[in-house]
């Protein structure tokens, strides 16, 4: 019984650690992405809507995969 006690209580020790791994490494929100892709391309002369943005990460993500 108390080998079974262990078990479970590494599991939940893992997972506690591993949440808490994924809540800090996570990437950032999608939104808030788009809106640093839209700042950059600002910054370079590049004026684009949210669509265009859209689109353009759409394209990206597809040539990653």
């Amino acid at each position: 019984m108390k080998c079974n006690l262990n078990v479970i209580y590494a599991l939940v020790g893992g997972a506690i650690i591993g949440a808490g791994a994924a809540l800090l490494l996570a990437p950032e929100k999608g939104a808030d992405l788009r809106c640093r892709i839209k700042k950059m391309l600002k910054e370079r002369g590049m004026c684009c809507c949210d669509k265009n943005v859209e689109e353009i990460v759409e394209e990206l993500t597809e040539k990653d995969a």
